[in-house]
């Protein structure tokens, strides 16, 4: 009797809207697989042949994996998390040795007539683990000792999944747990490290190859020291109290870089080692006021510029010695440093032509040039959007666009509704992972973000991604059904 009753209220206070969402996404993005890969030799939607009657099987198998998540014990979740951690790891170190090269990677392990990518469950399983640590009645995050453990239990499977597999899209995508530190009250800092490492990053090799037009040096360098000087005026101006100081301390710099500018008429001045040399005197006098006046955020900026300057150096190294040689194409048609139409550039400039050749309403559902000519490789999965936009037409793809933007905020109110801090850090990791996969994916099709192949939640075609996704949802919603019984 106690088992049934919890089964009813399980199918009672689950929350209808958001599974009503979740069919609907699947529902468009099955039609738009079929949209993509519609060919007149196979003209059924439920032709196996094509990928649109395989995705019905993995649709199909979705609907009974949310099913069977939804009638486990919501504890079960809490209690086998760290066990599961263990055993995906295990997995993961696994693959690279069970799965055969598909473009390099090593991800995709094959099971009989599927395959399946092991990378897309760990999310799931790496959500529940660092919800589990961080939903601790005595954990408190309140410096970086408490970051050090969850930080390592985000980065280990990501290392194993960039080096071992060869995978970086999947890697990056757990990235998307550091919102979930910054809405628990990670410090901001961490968050602006983050972003200054990726504008450091873009300057360092836009620019790079760039010669200072009044000087030695090259204006990578240039810029990114520049950017740090002003960061360091700005937080010793914002600190310190004695306003004589502040005008003086923007006063030498100025005459510093004047006297550098004059001096070049004679003699060309290497800027390089002056920009560094005015902000190595900053951090020095950073770490003298924030150790006398106790201001530790100038500790945390005299650190933070050490590290930007070693960064910075360390950024050319990374680009062409780390970096597959694919991937540093890919930045440089990004970046705008290289033309390659046939190449790096090719998908993202016919993605761009399929959405385009839309307009408003689009060309009609199978009547896709770009997917009949097969311009667009990888239309039914990375690229499934411009299938959208060629098909549907402006109005379709933003019609899409709201539909996960009510999806992403019904998330949001799952998680702020929460009693269990476990379920609500487990509900901002999942809404993290939906709107990173979200942002990326259409970013990268529409050219504003590199090309990573990383899927469109429900929509691409793929049974790993699909049950991936299909796990982190469903997991949500049986322990926010639960959320009354939790303390």
């Amino acid at each position: 009797m106690r088992a049934s009753r919890s089964g009813n209220s399980v199918w009672k206070h689950v929350d209808w809207t958001t599974i009503g969402v979740f069919l609907v996404l699947v529902f468009f993005g099955w039609l738009n697989i079929y949209g993509a890969s519609y060919n007149f030799d196979q003209t059924s939607i439920f032709d196996f042949g094509n990928r649109a009657g395989k995705q019905f099987v993995w649709i199909l198998g979705s609907f009974v994996l949310g099913g069977i998540l939804l009638m486990i014990d919501y504890k079960t979740y809490d209690l086998l998390a760290y066990i599961a951690y263990g055993a995906m790891l295990i997995l993961l170190i696994a693959t690279p040795f069970l799965a055969r090269d598909i473009k390099g990677s090593l991800s995709w392990i094959n099971l009989g007539p599927v395959s399946l990518q092991p990378a897309e469950f760990a999310k799931c399983i790496v959500a529940l683990t660092i919800a589990k640590y961080m939903g601790r009645y005595d954990y408190k995050l309140r410096s970086w000792r408490d970051l050090i453990i969850p930080f390592l239990l985000i980065g280990i499977p990501c290392l194993i999944i960039m080096i071992m597999q060869k995978e970086t899209g999947s890697a990056l995508v757990f990235a998307a747990f550091l919102f979930v530190f910054y809405r628990q009250g990670m410090s901001g800092y961490v968050l602006w490290t983050g972003v200054a490492a990726v504008a450091l990053f873009i300057l360092s090799i836009r620019l790079g190859s760039i010669p200072v037009p009044f000087g030695k040096g090259n204006m990578g360098i240039l810029c990114c020291m520049l950017l740090l000087t002003a960061i360091e005026i700005f937080f010793i101006c914002k600190e310190h109290k004695i306003l004589f100081q502040h005008l003086i301390l923007i006063g030498a710099v100025t005459l510093v870089y004047g006297i550098g500018l004059i001096v070049n008429i004679w003699y060309p001045v290497p800027f390089d080692w002056l920009s560094i040399g005015i902000v190595v005197a900053l951090i020095l006098y950073s770490l003298f006021i924030g150790i006398a006046w106790r201001k530790y955020a100038l500790l945390f900026v005299a650190v933070f510029s050490i590290g930007c300057i070693a960064y910075t150096h360390a950024c050319d190294f990374v680009f062409t010695k780390v970096l597959q040689p694919h991937q540093r194409v890919r930045i440089e048609v990004l970046l705008g440093m290289k033309e390659d139409p046939k190449g790096a550039g090719y998908n993202v400039n016919q993605a761009r032509i399929a959405i385009g050749s839309g307009q408003l309403f689009g060309k009609g559902f199978r009547n896709g040039t770009q997917t009949k000519l097969q311009f667009v490789p990888e239309q039914d999965t990375d690229f499934i959007f411009c299938t959208v936009g060629e098909e549907w037409g402006f109005v379709g793809s933003i019609g899409v666009l709201l539909l996960y933007l009510f999806f992403i905020l019904r998330l949001i109110t799952i998680a702020e509704r929460q009693r269990s801090t476990f379920t609500q850090i487990y509900a901002y990791a999942v809404t993290s992972i939906f709107l990173f996969h979200l942002t990326i994916n259409i970013g990268m099709v529409l050219g504003l973000m590199p090309v990573i192949g990383i899927p469109l939640p429900f929509f691409s075609y793929g049974g790993s991604s699909l049950w991936g996704f299909t796990l982190l949802l469903f997991i949500l919603l049986r322990l926010d059904a639960a959320r009354m019984e939790q303390l």
